[in-house]
């Protein structure tokens, strides 16, 4: 299943922000992360900080789109448990 997710980069902490409905269609999760993006930095932490917030291995989660964008497209597994709430830190 592919989710779209809105990064903040240079966050206090990590944390997953809620569900939001975007006005160009659809549903897309923030995320706050304190990567600051460069060099892939955050990119890195969204994958390894999503992988233990849906206790998934880094591996199965795969940057679709948005490599240098804010709003990114993740490919997950099949009936990958999402993020109900907001507020979720780590």
């Amino acid at each position: 299943m592919q989710i779209r997710v809105k990064v903040t980069p240079n966050a206090k902490g990590n944390k997953v922000i809620g569900w939001e409905e975007d006005p160009r269609g659809g549903r897309v999760l923030r995320v706050r992360l304190q990567a600051p993006p460069m060099d892939g930095k955050a990119n890195k932490a969204l994958v390894a900080f999503l992988a233990r917030e849906l206790g998934l291995s880094k591996s199965r989660i795969v940057l679709v789109k948005g490599t240098t964008s804010r709003s990114k497209l993740l490919e997950l597994p099949d009936g990958t448990k999402l993020p109900v709430g907001s507020d979720r830190r780590c």
